[in-house]
């Protein structure tokens, strides 16, 4: 059973749509991404699938008992604020010390449990935004355009990372992004969003459709080639029913 499923969504603001007949499911322990430019709904349907927002038509079914993740783009914290890591990760009450410490290094950074927060670098804050969606234990992690002001580098590692998180938890993984530089490699399945679904499949068949090129050209597989050279191939995941491809006219 997927653990999310979108059927012909449609959602609109006043007499402005944002989404039109929009149909996805996320399945367990697949990593999706949305791209799209901006402007092209992207937030909308995050917001829809969260329950943040009503549709206009259609509709957003979970799984039963569904736990959701959530790695938000930034989060604005007073950098004169002294509290460390691990004060941060407790703030939502009722976690222990053992759930900080397995999620920071499910992150990926259990050395920052007692850096200051103001201290942390871009990189590092964005990982410890993920370690606090993971305390949880979630079966869907989101992470709405998680790696915006990080380098190319940066973003790699970040993916890389989530990878990693998907093949340990067995969680999914859907991520919202306009950025077109190694998040697509990181993906089992991408769709292409422009207020509709223009194109859907694996990373190398919407970089070369059409669709996809018309919005974004051709750049992108320079960036696909250096993700590839510095990943570890031996934890590619990417299971026979996602090697398709659907073109919406």
């Amino acid at each position: 059973m997927s653990l999310v499923q979108v059927d012909e969504l449609c959602v609109t603001y006043g007499a402005t749509p944002a989404l039109s007949h929009v149909s996805l499911r996320i399945d367990p322990g697949e990593i999706v991404t949305i791209v799209g430019p901006n402007g092209s709904g992207k937030t909308s349907l995050l917001r829809a699938i969260i329950g943040a927002i009503k549709p206009f038509k259609g509709q957003v079914s979970h799984a039963h008992d569904l736990k959701i993740g959530y790695v938000p783009q930034k989060l604005h914290i007073d950098e004169t604020l002294p509290i460390t890591v691990s004060r941060f990760l407790n703030l939502q009450g009722g976690v222990t010390s053992t759930d900080i410490s397995d999620a920071l290094t499910r992150a990926g950074v259990p050395e920052l449990e007692k850096a200051q927060l103001s201290q942390l670098s871009g990189g590092q804050f964005q990982r410890v935004l993920l370690a606090r969606a993971l305390i949880a234990k979630p079966d869907l992690l989101l992470l709405d355009e998680a790696t915006q002001g990080l380098d190319q580098r940066g973003s790699a590692s970040f993916y890389q990372q989530i990878e990693t998180v998907r093949n340990t938890t067995g969680c999914a993984v859907l991520m919202i992004s306009h950025e077109l530089h190694v998040v697509m490699s990181a993906s089992d399945r991408v769709i292409c969003l422009n207020s509709h679904i223009c194109c859907e499949g694996t990373p190398a068949v919407v970089a070369s459709a059409p669709e996809y090129r018309a919005l974004f050209g051709s750049g992108t597989g320079g960036a696909l080639a250096l993700y590839r050279h510095e990943h570890d191939h031996g934890h590619d995941h990417a299971d026979h029913h996602h090697q398709h491809t659907k073109v919406v006219e």
